[in-house]
């Protein structure tokens, strides 16, 4: 699997890293069906413990229309990471266009009962399917 461009964000030392890449053996674009693998590094570059307790995505298409998913932890998981410790994990997401966009936050709790909001960097959804325009 080819791996895109890395896009990166830190939030009160919470370092987030995706990567995205089209599944070409799982979209059918005749059918309007494009689908991506992503993969999620977090990182924990702060002084405190902290735990992921949720995730909210906006995922949006090309026409501009956005889902917003919500749940618990990521990949049946609530990960609880030490100060230098990080997760990784790998996802998916179809979309209904050859392209779009991804972008979302996490709910970490601090081990001191406190609450963070992590940034996800926004990230694109590329496919060979959608045809650039020349300038």
């Amino acid at each position: 699997m080819q791996w895109d461009a890395t896009y990166q964000k830190s939030t009160k030392g919470i370092e987030v890293s995706v990567q995205s890449s089209f599944l070409d053996d799982r979209s059918e674009p005749e059918d309007n069906l494009y689908v991506w693998a992503y993969k999620v590094k977090i990182k924990n570059n702060s002084v405190m413990r902290v735990t992921l307790r949720q995730r909210s995505w906006h995922i949006t298409d090309a026409y501009g229309n956005t889902e917003v998913v919500r749940g618990e932890g990521v990949v049946g998981e609530q990960p609880v990471l030490d100060p230098g410790e990080s997760f990784e994990y790998t996802s998916g997401t179809p979309l209904p266009t050859p392209s779009g966009i991804m972008v979302g936050t996490y709910d970490m709790e601090v081990e001191d009962g406190g609450w963070i909001v992590v940034d996800i960097p926004a990230f694109s959804l590329d496919s060979p399917h959608e045809s650039s325009p020349l300038n």
